[in-house]
């Protein structure tokens, strides 16, 4: 069994493109992959078994990634859950509210496959199993 077997990345994006590159990148590391398209349809399918980290953006429709983080951070089970944000460099200021939210790391779209399976890596290793 590699390490990425059975590690579960809960991938939260509107974007179908940006989610599919995502989506790509995990799954090209080893990682199972659940997605969603927004913060409502994420909140219900946190109850899943075995998520281990969310990459999550900040500009979503019906609950934004701030908000979205705040509910996870509410949760029992997923209250020390890594969350990466997804975000442009035109929303740096919002990082430190993703902060303040409970997000503990962040990656600039565009992004390259591996700077994202890097900080995916970096906080599944973190993580028991």
């Amino acid at each position: 069994m590699t390490p990425a077997q059975h590690r579960g990345v809960l991938i939260v994006e509107d974007s179908i493109s940006i989610r599919q590159a995502v989506s790509f990148a995990v799954k090209d590391a080893g990682y199972d992959v659940i997605e969603a398209d927004g913060g409502k349809e994420a909140l219900r399918k946190l109850n899943d078994a075995g998520i281990d980290i969310v990459i999550a953006d900040l500009d979503m429709k019906e609950i934004d990634g701030i908000e979205f983080i705040r509910q996870v951070r509410n949760t029992l089970r997923h209250r020390f859950t890594p969350i990466v944000v997804l975000m442009t460099d035109s929303q740096e200021s919002e990082r430190q509210k993703g902060k303040q939210a409970g997000a503990n790391g962040w990656v600039i779209k565009p992004f390259r496959p591996d700077q994202l399976q890097d900080v995916v890596k970096r906080f599944i290793r973190q993580r028991p199993v």
